[in-house]
């Protein structure tokens, strides 16, 4: 499977931005779907997923409260609805299969939060 990662953008602290995650190759709701991200000079790390049947979210607590995850089938994409945005979300956004990233890594979309 591919992903292609868009939606990103720069917006103001306490602002939303809505990223999208197209699937190339599989199904979303053939595995769990996960969204990660890596901020300048850290490493990349899971943030949220959404499990086979949809019906199970997971968030760290960073994000809990802040960000959603969602997926349309008929899509075949998955979402990260994310609101009252910080300066700390700062970073490239992407999405894989699985929760550590079963298949290759898309090229991501930026989210830069900065006043």
């Amino acid at each position: 499977a591919h992903f292609v990662e868009s939606g990103g953008g720069s917006v103001q602290p306490g602002e939303s931005l809505r990223l999208s995650c197209r699937v190339f190759g599989s199904t979303v709701s053939s595995s769990v779907m996960s969204w990660h991200r890596q901020a300048p000079g850290k490493a990349r790390e899971l943030i949220a997923s959404i499990s086979r049947r949809g019906t199970k979210l997971t968030y760290v607590d960073d994000v809990k409260d802040r960000f959603s995850v969602s997926r349309d089938n008929a899509q075949n994409t998955v979402y990260l609805q994310m609101d009252n945005l910080r300066s700390e979300d700062t970073a490239v956004y992407y999405c894989n299969q699985g929760l550590s990233g079963n298949s290759p890594w898309g090229r991501g979309t930026q989210v830069t939060v900065s006043s």
